[in-house]
């Protein structure tokens, strides 16, 4: 774990030395200067997310309880989910997000929107520019709740499908890195998962797109 950590760290770091480096050395015309800040930023908030999404992991795992659970109004949650997807987007994906019913989840209102919230993201980040994203709301016939995520991207291979939740673990390291993703956001989903004693169900044939779902057990359920 702490050389994975390291590696991961070590990169934008090296890119930003040498950003610094170059900026240092060079008298660049202000639009490269322009050109370089840019890049930089990008490097610094690829470890900013990377320290956030470690903290976040550290504290799901030190504590198997939610600190508290509250009545989360899923419609509203949903538009949180919709503003941010669009944002994250900018226009790139077609988006269609569903709650078919309209009901309240007894959880822990910041986990749970993390969670969703890393499963829309991790599919904006694989799905090409144009294709679709479809989320949505239900609840089975069991009476359970279903938040799924499915997307048109490249699908992922059933070797790699047990290992997803794994931390920094990646189906395409460079691809991943190209995204911009920091290898946590599953396992940060799988531990929310556990806390609210729901189950993450992932669904994908390469070439056709993949489906994320949390199932959340009928006590959790109410109108």
């Amino acid at each position: 774990f702490v050389a994975n950590v390291s590696h991961e760290m070590r990169t934008p770091i090296t890119v930003l030395m040498g950003f610094l480096e170059t900026m240092q050395s060079l008298d660049l015309e202000k639009s490269q200067q322009s050109q370089y800040f840019e890049m930089m930023m990008s490097q610094a908030q690829r470890m900013k997310s990377l320290v956030e999404d470690l903290l976040t992991l550290a504290n799901l795992e030190a504590n198997t309880l939610p600190a508290s659970l509250e009545k989360i109004n899923i419609t509203t949650l949903m538009v949180l989910l919709k503003n941010d997807a669009e944002a994250l987007s900018q226009g790139r994906h077609a988006f269609s997000f569903e709650v078919l019913s309209p009901n309240h989840l007894m959880g822990e209102e910041r986990e749970v929107l993390s969670a969703f919230g890393n499963l829309v993201s991790n599919a904006i980040r694989y799905t090409p520019d144009i294709a679709s994203i479809h989320v949505k709301w239900c609840v089975n016939e069991r009476g359970e709740g279903e938040f799924s995520v499915a997307d048109t991207g490249p699908g992922i291979a059933s070797e790699h499908l047990s290992r997803l939740t794994e931390r920094f673990y990646r189906v395409d390291r460079s691809r991943s890195r190209d995204t911009g993703g920091t290898g946590l956001g599953l396992a940060i989903v799988k531990h929310i998962a556990n806390r609210h004693q729901a189950q993450l169900i992932i669904n994908s044939t390469p070439g056709q797109g993949s489906t994320f779902t949390l199932r959340f057990p009928k006590e959790r359920i109410s109108d």
